[in-house]
């Protein structure tokens, strides 16, 4: 019989972060953060990192690890989680996926082969030349009409990336492909478990997740981070939170505008991750807000993995 993990998906703001502290503490489990913006280190209040608190009551992986400033991929991504994953079954204890970006997910669920996107170094050449000569839109708006599925993922100042997904897109290789993997992971299987609320109260807990995080210094760490050489092209202050406070400091809009475009942005995130996480056909889904409290709803998640 394989080995389980347990997955705790869902949008931003839904409450993963409790609700897998809860599971790990019934299950003898550690997390593995499952977020693309919590594995940096000093990006602490924009990503809504779990608390020094929260992250004594259990063991975290992946959580304040990795450099800003260092390129980070989904590669490297799937490397240190199934590391982190085959550390945790090694010492008896199991492991708690927490975390909302879809395509971490879909690395740990699948044996996705990182390897097979073709290199054309002809191509590149060129493109990174356009790209300096024209600009970064240049080279976009070409990735948007080879591969516009790609494109809608892709930033358009991620010009490395822009260019990666060209280079697949000449080959009549998509970046895309990613999302259709089939084969699942012969080392584990996975119990999926998504969380979800009523659509307006998840949209008031985004908005006040934004007010507490501007009270609690986010304009102050994004200037902290500006200090220590970041920049907007760093992958890592792309983020959502971090790349509109940049457009502030750069005088392109007030303070409150950058406030009204993070909680917004946040809210078409939370659209586009529950578009993602309802297409895993075997997700047993819990509607926190058909509760009358959180302890009400973990309780009812933990009987359903206990009868399982």
């Amino acid at each position: 019989m394989k080995k389980e993990i347990i997955v705790v998906a869902g949008p931003t703001a839904v409450g993963k972060t409790k609700y897998a502290i809860a599971i790990a503490k019934a299950f003898n489990g550690e997390i593995v953060s499952c977020d693309s913006m919590q594995l940096y280190k000093y990006m602490n209040i924009g990503s809504a990192k779990p608390t020094a608190e929260e992250q004594s009551q259990v063991p975290h992986h992946l959580v304040d690890e990795i450099d800003p400033k260092e390129p980070f991929s989904v590669a490297k991504y799937s490397r240190l989680a199934k590391e982190a994953i085959a550390d945790i079954f090694a010492r008896g204890k199991t492991p708690i996926i927490s975390g909302g970006t879809g395509l971490y997910l879909n690395a740990l669920l699948y044996d996705m082969d990182f390897g097979n996107a073709p290199k054309d170094d002809a191509l590149r050449e060129t493109l990174e030349k356009e790209a300096e000569l024209f600009g970064p839109e240049y080279i976009y708006k070409k990735l948007c009409e080879v591969d516009p599925n790609a494109a809608q993922r892709i930033h358009p100042n991620n010009v490395k990336k822009v260019i990666r997904a060209l280079e697949g897109a000449s080959a009549g290789c998509s970046i895309t492909d990613f999302k259709n993997c089939k084969e699942k992971c012969k080392d584990y299987d996975a119990i999926l478990i998504g969380l979800t609320r009523n659509r307006q109260e998840l949209y008031d807990r985004i908005n006040l997740r934004v007010d507490i995080m501007v009270e609690e210094g986010l304009f102050r760490e994004v200037e902290e981070l500006l200090e220590m050489g970041l920049a907007e092209e760093d992958i890592s202050m792309k983020g959502i939170g971090y790349k509109e406070v940049i457009g502030f400091f750069d005088g392109l809009y007030d303070k409150d505008t950058a406030i009204d475009l993070i909680k917004k942005n946040s809210r078409h995130l939370a659209k586009r991750q529950l578009t993602w996480f309802r297409r895993y056909e075997d997700m047993k889904w819990f509607d926190i807000s058909e509760y009358s409290g959180d302890e009400d709803a973990i309780e009812d998640i933990i009987t359903w993995l206990r009868k399982r």
